[in-house]
């Protein structure tokens, strides 16, 4: 199923992207965001800049870009919130838009060993905190470069 870049979530940078989640910075070829809903604390998602389905659709060059957006925010995660483990989601089954899910997993959090939700609806934080960690990992995703 492709969608049309008009209605994406990501490419019409709406009102309902918006509400799920709070844009951290552009990288080279993606913009990487925080979920609001965080049950897996740091949770964030990596969006390609271009309207494609899937990374089989991108050139060598260009994957190895997202990629490389992705592994720079991981890093990032890792340095900010120090999981155990990131689980990597790239579904795209109802919304045909190249991202990855970044889940953060803790030997005593939710579902660790297992699959993440999609969105559980269970932690939502204030204001402050939500700026407090985007600033951090602001901060982190410019040390990697």
């Amino acid at each position: 199923m492709h969608s049309d870049p008009k209605d994406c979530l990501y490419c019409s940078n709406n009102e309902t992207l918006h509400n799920l989640m709070i844009e951290i910075a552009p990288l080279s070829v993606s913009r990487a965001f925080l979920f609001k809903e965080q049950t897996y604390h740091g949770r964030c998602l990596v969006a390609y800049n271009g309207h494609v389905n899937d990374l089989n659709e991108l050139s060598d060059a260009e994957r190895n870009a997202f990629m490389k957006d992705v592994v720079r925010v991981t890093r990032a995660m890792d340095k900010v919130f120090h999981p155990e483990k990131i689980n990597y989601g790239a579904y795209s089954d109802k919304l045909s838009h190249l991202h990855f899910h970044l889940a953060p997993k803790y030997v005593d959090g939710p579902d660790y060993g297992g699959t993440f939700q999609m969105n559980p609806g269970k932690v939502y934080l204030s204001d402050e905190e939500y700026a407090k960690m985007v600033d951090e990992m602001r901060k982190a995703l410019n040390e990697e470069y």
